[in-house]
């Protein structure tokens, strides 16, 4: 029972045991621990702090990189749309190339025709006159066989000659 009641010497022991640990713990360790408290709470301050700023940070990353993602997407619509206009224009100047080409040979082909057709003409003439001279010398031959048909051919053709 003298557990549950204590007797004055127990409690007056405890007190002075009690009141020489709180000036030990005041002289020595209270000031330690709380400069250990004090630093641990701006450490955590701090670290909060850089949390916030790393935070912020990081949403301006994101910011700039969701920027950086539109200017790279305008950029390459920009590479793409000139692409094609370079792709049209190539392409239009081929068809112009090649319908000059094509207006060139037609205008070519016209040439040789014209002058084949001239050559042609010309030796179809030619090969007329030729006929013309041989069927005048046969027509001459016969004519002019017999002696009496030559003097009348003569006369005609002086009184001919006469009447121009």
């Amino acid at each position: 029972m003298e557990l549950v009641n204590p007797g004055i010497g127990l409690i007056f022991w405890m007190t002075l045991v009690f009141a020489i640990l709180i000036i030990i713990l005041g002289k020595f360790a209270w000031k330690p621990i709380m400069k250990a408290l004090k630093e641990r709470e701006t450490f955590i301050d701090e670290s909060l702090k850089a949390a916030d700023k790393a935070r912020d940070e990081i949403k301006d990353m994101e910011f700039s990189n969701e920027k950086l993602m539109k200017e790279a997407k305008q950029e390459h619509d920009a590479i793409l749309k000139q692409a094609r206009k370079t792709k049209d224009s190539i392409i239009e100047k081929a068809r112009e190339a090649a319908n000059e080409e094509a207006d060139r040979i037609v205008e070519n082909a016209k040439e040789r025709i014209e002058n084949e057709k001239k050559a042609a003409m010309t030796d179809l003439k030619n090969e007329l006159a030729d006929l013309a001279i041989e069927i005048a010398e046969m027509i001459l031959k016969d004519e002019l066989s017999d002696i009496k048909k030559q003097k009348k051919y003569i006369d005609k053709l002086i009184d001919e000659a006469q009447l121009n």
